[in-house]
């Protein structure tokens, strides 16, 4: 008992000391200590996960991959969890306001974290349009080559590919004993992105393109050397891993697959979904609130979508009108190079147009360019990638060419305010731009701000004169119609009891997108809980708080000043949103 009388008499003498500091010098003690904290762990994180450590520019781990074994999950796990313990010790309250939003940030990632391991959704590391195996793919575009340890790094780093694609496939099979595995009506065709690795010779891999042009500098025998190895690791490791990948998805995983569909059909499925809508939609919301706001929303914009309707004098019914712009071939590209232009003539329009909005515009360019083919066929409408971060190359907002007939035209505006300007690329680049955030805020990407962005964007497009005719309104409006009909859907399907039919119903029959596009996003809510969600509960958040400050500025009110405010924050989740706007508008009465 001396001993624990001890440490309890320790304590006590620190909680007295501590007392006895003026309010100055405890904020200080507080930030001190919480700075350490996340400096620790952001250590500890760069080194657990070494391709994101070489994104962010640390380069220390460059030549390894993040191992993912459920050793591996579990020592993470551990580790979060003290970090989280830690926080406990640090009171917000005693922080400077920038820190305490850092602080709050910081403590809703250890959370994330840790139900991810919680809930196990570990196990099912991929969904019905990307995984693991297609993020690796891009691994040459996102490596840094300047000098030649780069190279070997390079090659070191897929040399330990294999053990790590058996360690995907080891949490895969513990999903299928489980029974925590993805559906299997979604996987029908999802192996197409892993069976185009499966090629002859080297040269004709993705992993093997950078040596495809060696700078100058590597010569002669070096030269050759290099590209010898760079050819076998391809061949001898890279391929064969990605041919096991693929005989276990064949052999294994489809057959050994969930014949349920929702989330909450999952082992621990709802404490599973409610996790997820916390990580995605960053509120506490229950699904029945969040189906609800869904059908509301859906009633308005459909009234606005049957005003355009009356509008073009169209003669029929919703369903016909719907049918009309599906099948009509005055809104489709014959080519793929006709797509990118409208596209590219579309982003041109809306950079002119900017200055409008917003007083502070990023530096970093982008462009356009197609979905790559292996994954365009599963792929959605289209997406934004960032640029690197050694500013060697710019962002890009990706059009899907795949399927020309479901990719109509009057859709564009809306696509590309969303992916490109000023949706995903002006907030993304931006947040990059903020040097004095530390990096783990920084480097962050909370769904619900930046998808609810991105969705408010779209509109913006209104303010901008964007739109050109009815039917690019009609576009706009079935995008809004389609988020809105996520909160539906994705509640549906993982927590009503859904089918993947009546899902699809719902979402044909409300909006102008394809039947194909229909198809492959009701694919995606399901095999990706809670993610659909934060597009429109973000963006109905930013439009609120734009209403509050028009109200209470009046003639007052800068929509300029506004944006610039929204965006200076990074990515936050929408409480600290809102209490930042409610300090912003208090500050400017």
């Amino acid at each position: 008992m001396r001993i624990a009388i001890e440490r309890m008499g320790g304590v006590a003498l620190c909680l007295c000391a501590l007392a006895a500091l003026p309010g100055p010098a405890l904020a200080a003690a507080d930030g001190d200590r919480f700075r350490a904290i996340y400096e620790k762990e952001w250590a500890f994180r760069l080194q657990e996960f070494p391709q994101f450590a070489s994104y962010v520019g640390v380069h220390d781990y460059s030549d390894r991959m993040g191992r993912v074994s459920e050793q591996d999950q579990a020592r993470r796990h551990a580790f979060w969890k003290g970090i989280r313990a830690e926080l406990d010790g640090v009171s917000c309250a005693r922080l400077e306001r920038d820190e305490c939003i850092d602080y709050r940030i910081f403590v809703a990632q250890m959370d994330n974290f840790i139900a991810g391991y919680e809930t196990q959704s570990y196990l099912i590391p991929f969904n019905s349009d990307s995984g693991f195996y297609s993020d690796w793919v891009r691994l040459p575009e996102d490596t840094e080559f300047r000098t030649v340890e780069d190279y070997r790094d390079y090659l070191a780093r897929l040399h330990e590919l294999p053990a790590v694609m058996d360690e995907y496939i080891a949490l895969m099979r513990r999903g299928i004993d489980t029974g925590f595995t993805q559906p299997r009506m979604v996987l029908d065709g999802r192996d197409g992105p892993i069976r185009a690795q499966l090629v002859e010779r080297a040269a004709d891999s993705p992993f093997y393109a950078p040596f495809r042009d060696l700078p100058e500098a590597v010569a002669g025998g070096e030269r050759a050397e290099m590209l010898a190895t760079a050819d076998q690791v391809v061949m001898a490791d890279v391929i064969p891993a990605y041919r096991r990948l693929y005989e276990f998805m064949r052999d294994e995983y489809l057959p050994g697959a969930r014949e349920t569909l929702g989330a909450s059909e999952l082992p621990g499925g709802a404490a599973f979904y409610q996790a997820q809508i916390r990580q995605y939609a960053t509120v506490d919301l229950s699904p029945r609130e969040i189906h609800d706001l869904g059908l509301e929303q859906v009633a308005r914009i459909e009234a606005e979508m049957r005003a355009i309707i009356e509008e073009v004098g169209f003669d029929g019914d919703f369903a016909a009108f719907l049918a009309f712009l599906r099948g009509d071939p005055q809104f489709y590209a014959k080519t793929p190079k006709e797509l990118l232009a409208h596209a590219s003539y579309y982003a041109k329009k809306i950079d002119g147009r900017l200055p409008l909005l917003f007083g502070h515009l990023p530096r970093q360019p982008y462009g356009v360019a197609p979905v790559p083919d292996e994954i365009a066929p599963f792929y959605t409408a289209g997406r934004y990638v960032g640029a690197s971060l050694d500013a060697r190359r710019g962002g890009y907002y990706w059009v899907n060419t795949h399927a020309l007939e479901s990719r109509p035209l009057y859709a564009i505006p809306a696509l590309t305010l969303h992916e490109a300007a000023p949706g995903h690329h002006t907030q993304g680049a931006l947040a990059l731009e903020q040097q004095d955030q530390p990096p783990f805020r920084r480097y962050d990407y909370i769904s619900a701000f930046g998808e609810g962005w991105a969705l408010y964007a779209e509109k913006l497009g209104v303010e901008m004169d964007i739109y050109e005719t009815p039917y690019e309104h009609f576009g706009r409006l079935t995008y809004e119609m389609w988020r809105a009909s996520r909160l539906v859907i994705d509640t549906g399907i993982h927590a009503f009891g859904w089918s993947r039919q009546q899902a699809i119903d719902y979402l044909a029959s409300r909006t102008a997108l394809s039947l194909h596009e229909v198809t492959t996003e009701v694919d995606r809510y399901i095999s990706w809980p809670g993610q659909a969600l934060s597009y429109k509960l973000g963006e109905h958040t930013i439009w609120q708080l734009r209403r509050q400050a028009e109200e209470q500025l009046g003639p007052g009110f800068d929509v300029r000043e506004f944006h610039d405010f929204v965006l200076s924050l990074g990515s936050v989740p929408l409480d600290v949103l809102r209490e930042e706007v409610g300090r912003w508008l208090a500050e400017q009465q």
